[in-house]
């Protein structure tokens, strides 16, 4: 351990924002630190109570003040977890002469004025519409010349710049025509005001000055004029946040009062924050990672926390689904300009001047409206062919025999990565893999051009194209081909037959993004991946590309040397007195052994002997006291259990189900609000994991049976068969499916215990979770949680429970 002068204190002692450290979170900073100055990585397994925030924090602004380092970046899938970290900072600023500079960033429709208060259009989403606006300011305020004058004063924060080529002057005579007072060629509709904040323009958007837009004036946004106004600076500074952290609570409403545009304040701020704090897709999406591209360099530490949740999410990130509706619009955007071009022959010159802009002549246009249209014929022959062999001809004439739930049609057998069906038919129907590498550049080109002549103001052809291309170029190992269909029944409105029930699309799923994360990774200086459930932390550094890194493997022929990576597992640090901890060796709980729970009547009748078992078990575990949460390995058990439960037990039974998140919450508050409870949930869901069930919230948790996902999906075969080609076909099951759904049942019992005064039950029901058992996986426990829990028979439970509350 690093020390400091004389004083005994380690170096980063200055930096800790409480009195002293716990002694694992002092080992977790001296470990983040090691990792960082080796420019390598930490993996991090800390329960609640280990001070992960705390100490990622206090080990990133070691690293910049002793200048291994310029910033530190933060990413966290959990809202709550990103105000934890905002909280955090602020805590250890507050101790420092000399701040760290603060900033959380939120995404673009948060921050947008017009979209905030719905004056946009209501056939225009934010980003397109914002994105038009974008375009048109800059169109109108492009100059040939050089300057740097500021007409609206010296940015707070301000960008460096080696070429402005825009004319600030202009962009401030736009933003004064906007202004309430101004004159306009609109009427004045009163100030535009958001989130408490009231900007000097009208409340609709204000189209140019004759002057400035020539003849055609063309809508803009003064926000953002104001922002070139500025030479593209920020006019709010760190020190308007709380001890120098930067929210939207604070920049929001202070850029809109200063008519500057929010988001484009807080990209200046990003490259001038010493600690930013954002969400996985600002690292991860492709789409939302240009904001914070900047910042991606060797003077980077990266914190990624709520790690276990990396693989699923970065995969979902990296998948694309292209729905029928969109292939519909792009078909029409196509026939729009053709059509355009057919009214006459000026018309035609017209077209075909805009789109040679492009070097696209006007017969691929037609050629891609053909493609679309093809496309849209074979997707829908295809879904007619799956239903008529998944439910029979009856899907035709009575609805009612569509299944619930979402449908898969895969469109290559899961285990062989050969091409898909839709890429077949397209060779043999001539559009061969030239045409389809270009559909994303005939798709730009049809959208620049019909807005060029005002045709359509929200086109999606470009989109749809660069989807299409994906398609064709990724190859067929790591990437899964199908089509969904999502269940969504159309309660009002009649479509026609399958579309009534379902929403169709062509899925592009991304099955292995272990290598996309390895070059993620491989971008930044160093960084710590930590959550309360990494373990086994060998898989773990194998499937989040950190193995590869460490191997100087990332698949860039530049990168040849390994990166350190260290491992560190900690166990809870409250008192162990506090908690009982169980594996109830139950007969395991599979589909074989406890039969269709929609056979079985939940209040006795023809129960098989496992079910009677889980029964007894329920029981038990419902008549803690206090709130009781029950996890089942997927919703159908949950209703099974809560029924049962309903008759057995004098505590009021909360039945989750998949839901919207306004019924999640609601029934969340109902399970916090007055007496004891039982809430009865899928592991799965999104109650297990990510709620904050603190204080007196929750006093016992149970875990049933092993949630697995389903394996016979074929999204989740493919997945298996690429891990098996990468990892070996002995670990692909382990890797892919065993691994996450121990770490959410981990994660369940997680909730229990949350603090150090905080007393409660844990248990893991089903004999696989002990150690001896067929297909064990015990092995996959954290260490402290295999020498922790007490493994004891079914009929042993209720008097344990007891006991335990009893001597409390």
């Amino acid at each position: 351990m690093s020390r400091s002068g004389d004083s005994g204190q380690p170096d980063w002692a200055q930096y800790f924002g409480f009195q002293a450290p716990y002694d694992d979170q002092a080992a977790a900073i001296e470990s983040a630190l090691q990792a960082g100055q080796s420019r390598g990585f930490l993996a991090m397994e800390g329960p609640c109570g280990t001070g992960k925030t705390m100490a990622a924090l206090t080990a990133g602004a070691t690293l910049i003040r002793e200048g291994d380092y310029e910033r530190l970046l933060v990413v966290t899938p959990v809202k709550q977890q990103r105000r934890q970290f905002v909280e955090d900072l602020r805590r250890l600023n507050a101790g420092l002469a000399d701040p760290l500079d603060g900033l959380a960033l939120v995404g673009k429709r948060d921050l947008c004025p017009y979209g905030r208060e719905d004056v946009f259009p209501p056939d225009a989403s934010v980003q397109d519409r914002c994105e038009d606006l974008r375009e048109n300011t800059a169109g109108l305020v492009e100059s040939d010349g050089q300057s740097d004058d500021r007409p609206v004063g010296q940015a707070a924060v301000s960008p460096r710049l080696d070429d402005i080529w825009w004319d600030p002057q202009v962009a401030s005579d736009l933003t004064k025509a906007a202004r309430t007072g101004g004159i306009g060629q609109q009427a004045v509709a009163g100030a535009l005001s958001t989130a408490g904040g009231e900007s000097p323009y009208r409340r609709t958007q204000p189209t140019a000055p004759d002057e400035i837009g020539g003849d055609d004036p063309p809508l803009y946004c003064p926000f953002e004029a104001d922002w070139f106004a500025r030479n593209k600076g920020s006019p709010i500074g760190f020190e308007a946040g709380d001890e120098n952290v930067l929210t939207a609570e604070e920049y929001l409403p202070n850029a809109v009062e200063r008519g500057t545009c929010p988001h484009r304040a807080m990209g200046v701020l990003v490259e001038a924050a010493d600690v930013v704090i954002g969400n996985y897709n600002h690292l991860f999406d492709p789409g939302s990672r240009p904001l914070i591209e900047g910042i991606l360099d060797e003077r980077t530490f990266v914190v990624v926390d709520e790690a276990h949740r990396l693989e699923g999410r970065v995969r979902d990130l990296l998948s694309d689904r292209l729905g029928r509706q969109t292939i519909v619009q792009a078909r029409n955007d196509c026939y729009q300009l053709l059509s355009q071009a057919r009214q006459s022959a000026d018309h035609k010159r017209e077209v075909r001047a805009r789109l040679g802009d492009h070097d696209i002549p006007l017969a691929v246009i037609d050629r891609a409206r053909d493609f679309f249209d093809d496309l849209l014929g074979w997707l829908d022959d295809r879904i007619a062919e799956f239903l008529d062999a998944e439910v029979g001809r009856d899907w035709r004439t009575d609805e009612s025999v569509f299944p619930e739930g979402n449908l898969e049609v895969p469109l290559r057998d899961p285990e062989e990565p050969e091409p898909d069906e839709l890429t077949r038919w397209a060779e043999q129907a001539g559009y061969d893999g030239d045409f389809w590498r270009q559909l994303d550049t005939v798709g730009l080109a049809v959208e620049e051009t019909l807005e060029a002549l005002d045709i359509s103001r929200a086109p999606v052809v470009a989109a749809a194209g660069m989807i299409m291309r994906r398609w064709w170029e990724r190859d067929h190992a790591t990437t899964f081909r199908e089509i969904e269909l999502e269940h969504a029944a159309q309660d009002d409105q009649r479509i026609d037959g399958w579309r009534d029930t379902y929403t169709a699309g062509l899925t592009l799923f991304d099955c292995l993004p272990a290598q996309p994360l390895a070059r993620t990774f491989d971008d930044v200086g160093g960084g710590v991946l930590m959550s309360a459930t990494l373990e086994p932390l060998d898989v773990f550094t194998r499937v989040a590309g950190l193995d590869a890194l460490a191997d100087g493997d990332d698949g860039r022929e530049e990168h040849d040397e390994g990166r350190p990576v260290l491992t560190r597992s900690y166990g809870l640090t409250f008192p162990p007195e506090n908690r009982a901890s169980w594996i109830v060796d139950a007969t395991p709980f599979t589909a074989r052994n406890r039969g269709d729970p929609a056979t079985m009547d939940p209040l006795g009748g023809e129960w098989n002997a496992t079910r009677d078992e889980y029964a007894h078990v329920l029981r038990s575990i419902a008549r803690n006291p206090g709130n009781v949460l029950i996890a089942m390995p997927n919703y159908r058990e949950a209703t099974w259990a809560g029924a049962y439960l309903d008759e057995v037990v004098e505590k009021a039974i909360l039945v989750d189900e998949s839901s919207s998140e306004e019924a999640t919450e609601s029934l969340k508050a109902e399970f916090f609000a007055g007496e004891g409870k039982v809430l009865v949930t899928s592991t799965r869901g999104t109650l297990t994991e990510g709620v904050d069930y603190d204080g007196a919230k929750l006093q016992a948790a149970a875990v049933v049976g092993v949630p697995l996902v389903n394996i016979g999906s074929p999204r989740v075969r493919a997945v298996q068969r690429a891990y098996g080609d990468v990892f070996g076909d002995e670990q692909a099951f382990e890797y892919a499916l065993t691994i996450p759904a121990i770490r959410r049942a981990r994660q369940a019992i997680g909730r229990v215990i949350r603090g150090t005064d905080e007393v409660g039950v844990r248990a893991l029901v089903g004999a696989r979770y002990t150690p001896d058992a067929r297909h064990s996986v015990y092995g996959y426990l954290s260490p402290a949680e295999r020498e922790e829990f007490v493994q004891m028979s079914p009929e042993f439970l209720a008097d344990q429970i007891d006991r335990f509350w009893t001597e409390r």
